[in-house]
């Protein structure tokens, strides 16, 4: 590490398919590091609180290192509890992200941060992680990666638009995306829309039906513990 102390390193787990890793981090003073481009559309808006770093120039510094890696910055969020900061970084890709590929984005984005002084003297924890399911739907790459996924989406009412009126919202299922517009399963009617008709769609957790082998399995426990003597009449 240039120029500071680890005060350790944590794993965290969270619900769900969201995954991340937190780490501990002291304060230092180093030379700045080039920042590279960013796309600000693809972070959620996240405004840093006073004597706090800021998190487009944060989102700037450590986009170039998620993206070398494969994945997508999806946020930087900073707060303050009390003197020490929590830096969480949000990452994801096609096909998701695996816990050692957070482990791995956590100690690059650790390396890119220990050479820069864009988060000052005072500890810090660095924790990075995928979006949960509850992460709303708002970039072409978003909705791809939810192919198959039951959505709830708010039409805007732009002229032309399915809905006629700008009434909503709607549930579907997504069947298609593409850089421009997606195509969803309304009750078994496809539709297409241009992502200017939609706000941001919400992902729907759904609960499949018991598979076929749990209905037996409680039969067989049934069994199991069914003491009654076969031959024993009432």
């Amino acid at each position: 590490m240039h120029g500071g102390s680890r005060h350790g390193s944590r794993g965290q787990a969270h619900s769900g398919p969201r995954r991340g890793v937190a780490r501990q981090k002291g304060g230092r003073s180093a030379a700045s590091a080039d920042a590279g481009a960013g796309d600000a559309q693809s972070r959620a808006p996240a405004k840093a609180g006073p004597g706090l770093p800021d998190a487009d120039r944060l989102g700037r510094l450590l986009e170039p290192v998620v993206q070398a890696m494969g994945m997508d910055l999806e946020g930087v969020r900073i707060t303050a509890a009390g003197r020490r900061r929590l830096l969480r970084v949000i990452v994801d890709a096609d096909g998701g992200v695996s816990l050692d590929a957070i482990a791995l984005a956590s100690r690059e984005l650790s390396a890119r941060l220990d050479g820069s002084t864009v988060m000052g003297e005072l500890p810090y924890t660095l924790e990075v992680s995928s979006p949960g399911v509850d992460r709303p739907l708002t970039q072409p790459r978003h909705w791809r990666r939810a192919i198959g996924r039951l959505v709830v989406v708010p039409l805007t009412g732009l002229p032309g638009h399915h809905a006629g009126n700008g009434t909503g919202p709607i549930t579907a299922r997504i069947a298609a995306a593409t850089e421009h517009g997606v195509t969803l399963d309304c009750d078994g009617v496809l539709r297409e829309y241009r992502y200017a008709e939609l706000g941001p769609g919400r992902v729907q957790v759904e609960f499949g039906p018991a598979q076929a082998g749990e209905d037996e399995a409680g039969e067989e426990l049934a069994d199991e513990f069914d003491d009654t003597d076969p031959g024993e009449e009432d």
